[in-house]
């Protein structure tokens, strides 16, 4: 990674925190779900909160998932999310990506991430790697409008401070079906 690229991974980071430090002004000291909020440290990059405590894979049992997202500012079902996701390979690294969020657990929230690539073409090169993606469409998450895919095979847990900034909700018919795919993966994973 460049060193351009490096200053400007961080750079963002310092403006999201900033953001999102204003936006909670006059909220109080806790999130929506009674916990405490940690202060955002200005010198923190995305790659260092993302491994801190930010986002991890995840392999137990699924907990409920029922669509509910709200325009409240909070990372709910449905909705998809930005967030520092390392790569399996080397989780020293990884990639700011879209994430849609199927619940809430533990702490935190468990979700897939997303991908623009469109993986239908190579599906069965993906399966031979243990990859397996399913359609969702397009949305506000993504600038362009591209067609997007959910991973079924990396569930994700995110910290809800991992979370960089909303993208939009999926419609209710979407998110149904991605479920639907999850659990027949997981069924026959």
């Amino acid at each position: 990674m460049s060193v351009l690229s490096r200053f400007v991974r961080a750079a963002a980071g310092v403006a999201v925190d900033v953001l999102r430090t204003q936006s909670r002004k006059g909220r109080s000291s806790s999130s929506r779900r009674g916990r405490p909020v940690p202060p955002a440290p200005a010198d923190v990059t995305p790659e260092q909160v993302a491994r801190q405590d930010g986002v991890r894979e995840y392999s137990g049992r699924l907990p409920e998932l029922i669509y509910e997202p709200r325009a409240d500012g909070e990372a709910d079902p449905g909705e998809v999310v930005w967030a520092w996701v390392p790569y399996e390979d080397d989780p020293n690294q990884g990639k700011d990506r879209p994430v849609l969020i199927l619940a809430e657990h533990d702490g935190g929230l468990i979700g897939l991430q997303l991908t623009s690539k469109d993986h239908d073409r190579d599906a069965e090169q993906e399966a031979r790697w243990g990859r397996y993606w399913v359609d969702v469409g397009s949305g506000g998450w993504d600038s362009q409008r591209r067609p997007s895919e959910a991973r079924l095979d990396r569930v994700l847990w995110l910290a809800e401070d991992a979370v960089r900034r909303e993208g939009a909700a999926l419609d209710r018919s979407r998110f149904t079906d991605v479920l639907a795919a999850l659990r027949a993966y997981r069924r026959g994973a």
